[in-house]
């Protein structure tokens, strides 16, 4: 680990500032960085994929809470920790399926750390991406992607380009997806409001650019709007590899608003661990709208969802066998979330 100064700001002005400066020779590995729990930069700093001249922390600043605003949406301070808004009566009474998505991941341990603004913005678990001996074009790019071709079980079959195949490694990020969240951006040239599906971005011909995010821009919340509808019919489902402290192969976040009659007046649902970002699709969901629940149903969403998906990478390492877990996965959630809010996830093992 290279030698950085530390400094603990007082305000987000202060922090903003002290971020803004340029790192030395403009190398973005160097560039100044904010931590606040710092499971995810101190681990990246230890595999000298970040070499920060500088970290700003932002523990001081006024943005742990969790409140409840008047239209009944709930604002999640960027500094709450992962296990206090998971565990916030509020949350667990009116956004079931995101509490159970937190739950799902990391450990105990690292989850009473993170902060919920770190959660959006960690890196890949790409394999490539830690191993500085291996080329990888979101770490330096034009330097070329040693996982395509290579050993890509825990790859991404959607969205992926000829750059990066890489997978974003959220469970809260999912379910915030579904739930029509909303990330509050603080700079110094003022604040912006931006969609939960728009904040994480596709790598493209951009790999290294996991959000869009400006340099020095802050997060200061994450804004949920009213989902009462959705509380007593949702599931997080993640499929892996251990029951615990593992990254999704597949999950899916389902949230289902149920008529009297038992038909399905609108639906909500993302997909992790097969793309750069959580994987979402409007058009799917419409196809469960004025519909009574049926696994044929479920299928043709499910092959909806999936259209266009590719397997990455060769022989043992390839990850072809995503594609009909995802499906399988899809159906199971969107039945499970019929019969209704399914909220214990430890058993939720590939």
């Amino acid at each position: 680990m290279n030698p950085f100064d530390y400094v603990q700001a007082a305000d987000a002005e202060q922090a903003l500032a002290l971020v803004a400066e340029a790192g030395p020779g403009g190398d973005a590995a160097q560039a100044p960085r904010f931590i606040a729990g710092g499971t995810n930069v101190l681990d990246l700093m230890k595999e000298n994929v970040l070499r920060p001249a500088r970290l700003v922390d932002l523990k001081r600043l006024p943005l742990d809470r969790i409140e409840a605003l008047p239209d009944g949406s709930l604002r999640l301070g960027a500094l709450a920790r992962n296990a206090d808004t998971a565990y916030d009566p509020r949350v667990r009474a009116a956004l079931p399926l995101l509490s159970s998505a937190i739950l799902a991941g990391a450990s105990p341990q690292i989850r009473n750390m993170a902060s919920n603004g770190g959660n959006l913005l960690q890196r890949t678990r790409c394999l490539y991406f830690y191993d500085t001996g291996t080329p990888c074009n979101k770490r330096t790019p034009g330097a070329g992607c040693a996982a395509i071709g290579g050993l890509a079980r825990q790859h991404a079959v959607l969205g992926a380009s000829a750059a990066c195949i890489a997978t974003h490694p959220s469970d809260m990020c999912v379910a915030l997806a579904a739930l029509d969240a909303r990330v509050e951006l603080r700079a110094l040239r003022g604040t912006r409001t931006v969609a939960l599906v728009d904040f994480h971005r596709l790598p493209q011909d951009q790999p290294e650019r996991d959000t869009v995010l400006a340099p020095g821009e802050l997060v200061e919340a994450i804004v949920v709007p009213p989902s009462r509808q959705y509380a007593a019919h949702s599931v997080y489902l993640k499929l892996r590899e251990r029951q615990s402290y593992a990254f999704a192969l597949v999950s899916v976040a389902a949230a289902l608003d149920l008529a009297p009659d038992g038909r399905i007046r609108s639906a909500r649902l993302a997909l992790g661990g097969v793309a750069h970002k959580p994987w979402r699709l409007p058009a799917a969901e419409a196809l469960l709208a004025g519909q009574l629940p049926a696994t044929a149903l479920f299928e043709a969403v499910a092959a909806r969802v999936l259209e266009g998906a590719r397997p990455q990478g060769v022989g043992l390492g390839c990850n072809a066998f995503k594609i009909p877990m995802a499906r399988r996965a899809i159906v199971r959630a969107l039945g499970q979330a019929v019969q209704g809010t399914v909220t214990n996830t430890g058993d939720n093992t590939a």
